[in-house]
């Protein structure tokens, strides 16, 4: 990995030894920034984590992918300053992929009601591919027809959220793509 400052300067002028970032830049994605975090995100470092993004943001990056395969806790915080991030860059025609987002992380977005809104992602490949095809437009998909996954009751979701099933009442949630989860 390159130094942080050569990619965006002033970059690692603040430390923060509970979370730890490095960014590199991603040729095949127009205004690209891989962010590489490690560690956790919680009330008292989420300034400092919104500090350092927000320089590479003004620095022109607003296509960005979070890799989470090593933080390892995200407080509603912390979440909080995802939303942020997707809120400044969204006007300039960014967009914000999660990537690698470990189980109990990905936990406080689903509880929280978040996960529907950010773009999670599997692998590099995927992520790199989400920013060349663009966002797809979630209107297209809804009305969807889908299968309850606890009782199997025939449902109709005609948009992205949380709601309950009519039959065994369980909570379930549809994101943008039309994927459905428990909670």
């Amino acid at each position: 990995m390159s130094n942080n400052n050569d990619i965006v300067p002033g970059f690692n002028d603040e430390k923060d030894d509970s979370l730890k970032i490095n960014i590199e830049k991603v040729a095949e994605v127009e205004n690209g920034l891989v962010i590489y975090l490690n560690g956790y995100i919680d009330t008292y470092n989420s300034s400092f984590f919104q500090k350092r993004i927000s320089k590479a943001v003004e620095a022109g990056f607003v296509n960005l992918i979070f890799n989470c395969s090593a933080l390892n806790y995200v407080s509603s915080t912390g979440i909080g300053s995802f939303t942020a991030f997707l809120k400044m860059i969204k006007p300039q025609g960014g967009d914000i992929v999660l990537l690698e987002i470990q189980p109990k992380v990905y936990e406080v977005f689903q509880l929280l009601g978040f996960s529907q809104f950010f773009n999670i992602k599997d692998s590099m490949p995927d992520a790199i591919q989400f920013f060349q095809q663009g966002a797809p437009v979630s209107e297209s998909i809804f009305p969807k027809i889908f299968s309850c996954p606890v009782c199997s009751k025939r449902l109709k979701a005609t948009r992205a959220g949380r709601f309950r099933c009519s039959e065994c009442k369980s909570i379930l949630a549809i994101d943008q793509h039309g994927q459905v989860f428990l909670g």
